[in-house]
């Protein structure tokens, strides 16, 4: 079984599903980018999520990038050279939401197996996992106010702080810092940490122990705990269009797709 994104120029941009022994194995395949995420592959993920729940067969899911050198390293950039206004970036924002939103409220237990790196959308989807194990030298960040210049949703950042920490989310977002696995490892955020070749069997071990239990208990208390997370959002479009309809904003895209650093100004 395996939902593809399609891509007339990137082939290889993919998100892959291989259900095996009640195990949903859902990789990340873009090699080329760090499997950077293109639209069309968080659209598949969203997909694949929907169909998941509903499922039986379906009994834990275990997400992974492919190449083994990196988990995702953010949303493809090239995208946001056609952004206009800053209602693009309010756009924008939304459907990441609404393409995480399948799963984070999957009706089973999910596992992030991160080697590499875990940045920008990286990191969103390695949080809406409900277990995350990784390489002792990876790195977890949203290095945003160094490179584009741009802002992430309220939802967004709820989650993070939820899993986080607020004093560790405003590193990643006002110092723009990669935090390395240690760290989040003595702070709970990390399951564990296992040299790259363990990854796999690691990963299938915590499988099969959430598998013995109750599966209705897990489902019932993952998605109350979702839920908690959810309630009263406030609204901050506001500051959404304010960043991504500034001056620094196009900017930073425009620096980034040329290899340069870019020059803020505060406009």
């Amino acid at each position: 079984m395996s939902h593809s994104a399609p891509q007339s120029n990137a082939p290889l941009a993919q998100v892959h599903l291989e259900l095996r022994d009640g195990i949903a194995f859902i990789t990340f395949d873009h090699v080329s980018a760090r499997n950077a995420m293109t639209v069309e592959m968080y659209q598949s993920l969203r997909k694949i999520c929907e169909d998941l729940a509903k499922n039986p067969a379906a009994r834990i899911a275990i997400l992974r990038g492919a190449g083994g050198k990196s988990f995702v390293s953010g949303s493809d950039i090239a995208q946001f050279a056609n952004f206009e206004t800053g209602e693009d970036g309010i756009s924008y924002e939304a459907g990441i939401d609404a393409y995480l939103a399948p799963l984070a409220i999957l009706p089973i237990p999910t596992i992030a197996v991160i080697d590499g790196m875990a940045i920008g959308g990286g990191l969103a989807i390695a949080t809406c996992c409900d277990f995350r194990i990784s390489t002792p030298d990876a790195r977890f960040g949203v290095p945003i106010a160094k490179t584009l210049g741009n802002c992430l949703s309220a939802s967004n950042i709820a989650l993070l702080v939820a899993h986080l920490g607020i004093h560790i989310v405003k590193r990643m977002l006002l110092l723009a810092e990669l935090v390395p696995a240690k760290e989040l490892l003595d702070q709970g955020y990390l399951l564990a940490t296992y040299p790259a070749q363990e990854l796999e069997s690691e990963a299938q071990a915590l499988a099969k122990r959430l598998s013995q239990l109750a599966p209705i208990t897990q489902k019932v208390s993952k998605l109350t705990l979702a839920r908690l997370m959810s309630n009263h959002l406030p609204n901050c479009s506001d500051l959404i269009r304010e960043c991504y309809g500034s001056e620094d904003f196009k900017e930073g895209v425009a620096a980034f797709l040329a290899g340069k650093p870019p020059t803020w100004t505060g406009k």
